[in-house]
């Protein structure tokens, strides 16, 4: 929390720094020499990397082009943020991407609170199944006290949090029948990404579930190893994945997020002049990222619709039979994810 604290009370001494944070677009970071003034504060020169393990072309790698301008400008080009998508610096390996920020190889990274579960499970808490109904009750509770309790998860691993960005509502998909009801789940053979809770909640609906690599899925629906997969719209689109589906729910049953960090040390050496401007900034890139997240969400639902797709949306009755059905993990999962932290989303 003392990070959190920090923040707001930088922020009262550097509001005239943060005007350069107030842009929604994402660009190409900034350059810059020598030391740079911004407002009344003067800062060296550095030039920081961001990590991201989703590809160049995506929202995630935006959000650090769109923070590295935003410090550049608040900064007077003092801050260069250097992108490096599809963790290239660790060879495609998402958890030594984060492995990097703890380190300090690299100082930023975003990465999806699946990935992080591997380092601390309780940061799966936010994959609970129908843990929100909406993206604004998404948004209240990141931005909330759900949010606050995963700074101080984030903290405790030597990283600083930024900002919570959106991989999205993972919606399932299949080539055999809509799923419209908790018995049209029963019996499909669903590859589900490499997390326990995820796996447990499949389960408890009745699929056939198996984890894979992803670079094995699209082969494995086309071979109907797997009758279907579960993602966020934009990773199952970048994967061709309506080439060999041809129906998806779109629903709330399990959410990623995403978090942009700061190696710990390194924030903790900054001024707080310097801090204040990375909070703000960082803050606004994620929030510019989720929105973009969602655009891109509806583009590609209406192109897969185009494709013929069908797109299933569940009834209330459907989704309180599927909530029924997953409900018992929540006391399940209460060790690894403590119910104090569960607590901070449902209470």
């Amino acid at each position: 929390m003392k990070k959190f604290l920090a923040l707001a009370m930088a922020l009262t001494m550097t509001a005239t720094l943060l005007a350069g944070c107030g842009g929604d677009k994402p660009a190409s970071s900034g350059t810059g020499s020598g030391s740079a003034a911004g407002g009344d504060a003067t800062f060296e020169k550095a030039t920081w990397k961001f990590a991201c393990s989703a590809t160049e072309n995506t929202v995630w790698a935006d959000m650090g082009r769109d923070f590295g301008q935003m410090v550049s400008d608040a900064t007077g080009g003092a801050i260069t943020v250097q992108v490096y998508a599809a963790d290239q610096l660790t060879a495609g390996n998402q958890s030594e991407g984060i492995q990097a920020a703890i380190d300090g190889t690299t100082e930023l990274s975003a990465h999806s609170n699946l990935i992080y579960s591997a380092f601390d499970q309780r940061l799966n808490v936010v994959s609970l199944p129908f843990l929100f109904d909406s993206f604004e009750d998404v948004d209240a509770k990141l931005d909330g006290e759900g949010g606050k309790a995963l700074g101080e998860v984030v903290e405790s691993m030597g990283l600083h949090l930024l900002g919570i960005g959106e991989n999205g509502f993972r919606h399932p998909t299949n080539s055999v029948r809509p799923i419209a009801s908790l018995a049209d789940m029963k019996g499909l053979k669903l590859r589900v990404a490499g997390s326990e809770l995820l796996s447990a909640a499949y389960g408890k609906w009745g699929a056939n579930w198996a984890n894979a690599n992803w670079s094995e899925v699209y082969t494995g629906l086309q071979t109907k190893t797997y009758d279907g997969q579960e993602n966020p719209l934009p990773t199952a689109d970048g994967a061709s994945i309506a080439e060999v589906q041809n129906n998806v729910t779109y629903w709330t049953g399990v959410y990623d997020c995403i978090f942009f960090t700061m190696n710990g040390e390194l924030y903790d050496s900054l001024s707080p002049e310097l801090k204040a401007i990375v909070d703000e900034c960082g803050q606004k890139a994620a929030q510019n990222q989720r929105k973009r997240e969602r655009e891109e969400d509806q583009k590609i639902l209406e192109k897969w619709k185009a494709a013929g797709v069908t797109v299933t949306e569940l009834t209330p009755e459907a989704v309180e039979e599927f909530k029924t059905a997953s409900a018992p993990l929540y006391d399940e999962f209460a060790d690894k994810l403590t119910p104090e932290l569960i607590a901070a989303f449902t209470k």
